[in-house]
């Protein structure tokens, strides 16, 4: 495992370490992430956190190589509606996503615009793309998958084994709407 990286949000007032490698690093296209990104975005501050082409681009980090470092009070939960089994997680201090958790997920996806440009993960698939009305406009540059494979399914199941099937709780008060 390689060492410690500190990101965070846009104004820096929320800060987390994220130890060693992730677990995978994607882009998503399916059609709740982009709704997600785009109702995020309407927030007081916010910036649109998808690609030019619509993906939402994130590190999959394994719950217990992640640890805010400051702002905790800042975070809050989204939903999409109130029996959402997602959540998306916001630092509120700049309306900052930060990053998606899954029910009953063992990881986080972080999303990549927390990196500096320079330290940023480089995504190694796009998935959902079956999603999207026409995918013919979708770069050429990592697979362009129509759904999740097994093999990204596999690298999360191998993850959840090396955590001793542990799954973390990240626990958070509030909430927001958009």
């Amino acid at each position: 495992m390689s060492g410690a990286t500190e990101i965070g949000c846009a104004c820096g007032r929320t800060r987390f370490e994220v130890l060693g490698a992730p677990i995978l690093v994607s882009e998503c296209l399916c059609n709740s992430c982009r709704a997600a990104a785009d109702r995020l975005a309407t927030l007081p501050g916010a910036r649109n956190i998808l690609t030019s082409y619509g993906a939402t681009p994130s590190a999959e980090y394994r719950k217990d190589r992640v640890r805010i470092l400051s702002g905790a009070k800042h975070l809050s939960e989204f939903r999409l509606s109130a029996d959402a089994g997602s959540r998306r997680v916001v630092a509120t201090c700049c309306n900052t996503p930060v990053f998606l958790e899954l029910k009953g997920a063992h990881w986080l996806s972080i999303y990549l615009h927390l990196w500096p440009d320079e330290a940023r993960p480089r995504a190694e698939m796009r998935t959902m793309t079956g999603d999207l009305p026409d995918a013919s406009n979708l770069p050429n540059d990592i697979p362009n998958l129509k759904s999740h494979t097994v093999s990204f399914y596999a690298k999360l199941l191998g993850a959840w084994a090396a955590m001793g099937f542990r799954n973390p709780k990240v626990e958070l008060v509030r909430k927001i709407d958009a």
